[in-house]
């Protein structure tokens, strides 16, 4: 497959569907064969923008005969169309959440090993100029994350809570900084606007790393707040990590270049010294986030369409999705046996 253009299509044009079809049409390597959604106004639009054409049905679709698909429908419709793609082995490139539930995320897991098709769950920070940036701080080992995404209500991606909707993106990056599922959650929500929960924080207690010592990560969603805001700050031994992805800034402060005006803070206090005058932020070294301007979603496809190719384990692949929501689906359960009243 690697010497040949894939034939790829895109069900769901809505407010990500739209931008895999621009991306996915872009791509060089890629025959974009059109688009599949129910709502035609977006179909036509689609299809004038991007090429390809409106398919009719998954039917249709698939006697196209496409390589790969990326599905961006609403959540609680991935299992049918997913695990059906999969088994015509085209692989697919699905929006997260996985599914609504671990048990749907299993089937479609399932699938995939069954056909043997390539599938990727579209957790795209992991892409983010932000985050890449910050998975390549050198011996950065998380002791403690603290991390924000909130924003006000869009009235998109209603069908589940905002565990799933938003705090699945960060669930996801906490496990690949961390490198395991959390051992212990305790967590409350607030459903307010819709029939799931529209605010949530979860405390994330994971296992023991180098050392014996436990990560600990704080995490807060929110589709109700008056402004939009991503933020991660993560604290290890050697590292202070301060990041905004809306911004797309961050800076690092290193304990290794600020060594010697640390040891000689300590030695004033321990002398008795009062240092209430000193600003600490004159004491530290404090470098910039070196952020790239790479757009995630390309970034994202670029990766998916690689593993089609080579048969290589997708950066995002089936157990990473499964790891993601079975954690949302812990938290979710954690918040009703606190209190909360969700349904």
């Amino acid at each position: 497959m690697s010497s040949k253009s894939l034939r790829c299509a895109v069900l769901g044009v809505g407010r990500m569907g739209r931008h895999h079809a621009r991306v996915m049409s872009r791509q060089e390597d890629v025959e974009f064969l059109g688009v599949l959604d129910r709502d035609q106004a977006r179909v036509t639009q689609a299809v004038e923008q991007h090429g390809g054409r409106a398919f009719s049905s998954l039917e249709d679709l698939l006697a196209a005969a496409p390589d790969c698909a990326v599905v961006a429908t609403p959540t609680v419709t991935h299992p049918e169309l997913v695990v059906a793609l999969l088994e015509r082995g085209v692989s697919c490139l699905v929006e997260k959440p996985l599914a609504a539930d671990i048990a749907q995320s299993r089937r479609i897991a399932d699938a995939a090993r069954r056909s043997g098709a390539a599938l990727q769950v579209g957790h795209v920070v992991r892409y983010d100029p932000v985050m890449r940036a910050i998975r390549g701080i050198e011996g950065l080992r998380p002791l403690f994350i603290q991390v924000e995404r909130v924003s006000p209500m869009t009235f998109r991606s209603v069908d589940v809570g905002v565990v799933l909707d938003m705090m699945i993106h960060d669930l996801d990056l906490l496990m690949m900084l961390v490198g395991h599922e959390p051992e212990e959650i305790a967590a409350n929500a607030v459903c307010v606007v819709g029939e799931a929960e529209d605010v949530c924080n979860a405390r994330l207690t994971f296992p023991p790393g180098p050392g014996g010592v436990r990560c600990v990560a704080n995490v807060t969603a929110s589709r109700l707040a008056m402004k939009t805001e991503r933020k991660m700050r993560i604290i290890s031994e050697e590292h202070y990590v301060s990041a905004d992805f809306g911004a797309r800034t961050g800076t690092v402060v290193r304990k290794t270049a600020n060594r010697a005006q640390l040891e000689e803070v300590r030695a004033r206090l321990r002398g008795g010294e009062d240092l209430s005058s000193l600003n600490y932020l004159e004491l530290v070294k404090v470098d910039p986030l070196q952020v790239g301007s790479d757009d995630p979603l390309t970034l994202q496809a670029r990766d998916f369409l690689d593993a089609v190719r080579t048969g290589r384990r997708p950066e995002v692949d089936a157990e990473a999705g499964l790891a993601a929501v079975r954690t949302a689906e812990r938290i979710v359960e954690v918040a009703r046996r606190a209190g909360a009243r969700m349904v």
